[in-house]
């Protein structure tokens, strides 16, 4: 049997669980692929592909050309990216593996006092040999606007209680009393981008959240505020967020998802000054990668024995 790891970006996956213990030819690709070709032609001879989350898609006409795919695992619990209903029908088992999300609430937090505190500018500063430069701002008093307040929206907003934030939300389903149950004012649409010096987003990805803050939403802020996008980089208007760095019309963002990943080399988010940009290591953490991968290896020892477990449906 072939397996196949995918996109192992920092060349940890086969240190990280007993991939002997499946008796598989075992191979991690390091590198992304560049389009449905190059997913092809690397997997076409692998009964069994890990995926790392939503990192390389699997649409049914990528899996319609893999026939020799059986088993699809992908780390965490969901994967939008993988065509459920055409891995049935191709008779592809897809399974996942267990997930915790305080890394990327950690993570936010870092991007937050990052972006308020300018610490890339003044660690650039340092390593040029220069000292002091610019001026941050702090945040105790100031507004922490939640767009959505779901596990990782929760979790931020009680960082920023902690700090002396001011907490505010909205999203799409939150009522105020469930906002108030967890220590969050609600308030309108609208307001959350008015008022907020912070606005750290917390949605998940879908139609009705695909270009939920464009121009228009962007347009509503202070000029002095912080956007923070932990989340899916198409909840965000790329275009628009880009606009708005660039005329000044908000003061910073803080950013750890976009459109397309790998961010191109010549992307403008990776030269403007007032972006803070990270590559989607939200849950790259060691002890989570290290349930993803002992998971996926039991996920296909279980598949292996006629029994498989995590088993994902549409």
């Amino acid at each position: 049997m072939r397996i196949a790891i995918l996109d192992d970006y920092q060349g940890v996956a086969l240190g990280l669980a007993d991939w002997d213990s499946l008796g598989a030819d075992v191979r991690a690709f390091s590198d992304a692929f560049g389009n449905e070709g190059d997913v092809v032609a690397a997997l076409a001879d692998h009964e069994v592909v890990v995926a790392m989350r939503e990192r390389t898609p699997f649409p049914a006409s990528t899996l319609e050309k893999l026939p020799r795919l059986r088993l699809l695992v992908t780390t965490g619990p969901v994967n939008a990216a993988i065509d459920l209903d055409a891995a049935r029908r191709l008779g592809i088992t897809v399974c996942g593996t267990g997930y915790f999300s305080y890394p990327t609430a950690e993570l936010t937090w870092g991007l937050i006092l990052s972006a308020a505190r300018l610490i890339p500018q003044q660690v650039a500063s340092v390593r040029r040999g220069g000292w002091q430069e610019g001026l941050g701002t702090s945040l105790r008093g100031a507004t922490l606007g939640l767009l959505g307040l779901g596990r990782l929206g929760t979790a931020v907003a009680e960082v920023g209680r902690a700090f002396g934030m001011r907490c505010i939300g909205w999203s799409q389903h939150l009522t105020p009393a469930d906002a108030q149950a967890k220590g969050v004012t609600y308030v309108a649409r609208d307001e959350l981008f008015e008022r907020s010096d912070v606005l750290s987003v917390h949605v998940v990805l879908s139609k009705r959240t695909r270009g939920l803050v464009g121009a228009r939403e962007l347009g509503l802020m202070k000029p002095t505020a912080i956007l923070v996008n932990t989340s899916r980089g198409p909840v965000v208007e790329e275009a628009a967020l880009i606009r708005a760095l660039t005329e000044g019309s908000i003061a910073s963002a803080a950013l750890d998802v976009f459109d397309r990943e790998p961010l191109p080399r010549d992307h403008p988010l990776r030269s403007l000054p007032n972006a803070v940009v990270t590559p989607h290591i939200g849950y790259v953490s060691r002890d989570l990668y290290e349930v993803f991968y002992r998971d996926a290896v039991e996920d296909i020892a279980a598949w292996q024995a006629g029994a498989p477990v995590r088993t994902l449906t549409a």
